[in-house]
């Protein structure tokens, strides 16, 4: 691979700008300073530095994120702090978030670059699972599990799918849907007589959030964790 599509896919820096960085001897290949673009990298092998920072060639990457609410799950917003600036300290800026949560919803979010994962795991058709935690503004009780457990109507040309419910608390339940529609679990807990005041999401396609991270922390996942998703294509 060439240097400079090495460095240009790692995100470091536009290709005209790598190439003047390159001349001027900011880059190093073990070692040593190239200044020539076109100088052929062992991606796999080489240690790159670009500025001193080290660089090893992933294609695809995949954080695990814990949503603070107050965040908007976008790349960019010009009124707003969206996830993507939660990660800008990782040098990739390719990065992007697998679905969305609301902005005052808390918990797992998914970032990548991996854009045919991202569309097979929110096609509706895949019926991923994806667990809430949901604090309720009033006693949740066993009509309105029996409701959600069949479906209910949320304003949409079908029912929702039958959910999982689990009573956590008397105000407080995980709820498990394989859907994703706009603002669903509020609408959904709205269309049996209550109110979410909390929500968090837990868990997605399998994946569990690391309880470990503190809301607007972030992880690499594992390679354990990636082949989970993967099986879910």
């Amino acid at each position: 691979m060439r240097l400079d599509k090495f460095l240009s896919d790692m995100k470091c820096a536009t290709r005209s700008q790598l190439k003047k960085d390159i001349r001027a001897g900011l880059v190093t290949v073990n070692g040593e300073i190239v200044r020539q673009s076109d100088y052929t990298v062992d991606e796999k092998q080489d240690k790159i530095c670009y500025k001193g920072n080290a660089y090893e060639y992933e294609k695809f990457v995949y954080y695990m994120l814990n949503k603070p609410a107050g965040v908007v799950s976008a790349t960019e917003d010009k009124r707003e702090k969206t996830v993507v600036d939660l990660l800008k300290d990782i040098g990739r800026n390719d990065l992007f978030p697998m679905g969305r949560l609301d902005k005052d919803t808390e918990g797992l979010l998914i970032m990548t670059n991996d854009g045919v994962l991202a569309h097979e795991l929110l096609s509706p058709t895949k019926h991923v699972e994806k667990v809430y935690e949901c604090t309720l503004a009033v006693p949740f009780d066993g009509i309105q599990k029996e409701a959600l457990e069949k479906g209910v109507d949320i304003g949409e040309k079908k029912l929702t799918m039958p959910a999982k419910v689990v009573i956590l608390e008397e105000k407080k339940i995980a709820l498990t849907i394989m859907e994703g529609k706009f603002h669903q679990v509020k609408r959904m807990l709205q269309a049996v007589g209550n109110e979410v005041i909390y929500l968090k999401r837990v868990c997605m396609g399998g994946l569990a959030l690391d309880e470990s991270l503190q809301p607007g922390q972030y992880r690499k996942l594992t390679s354990k964790e990636v082949m989970l998703l993967q099986e879910k294509q």
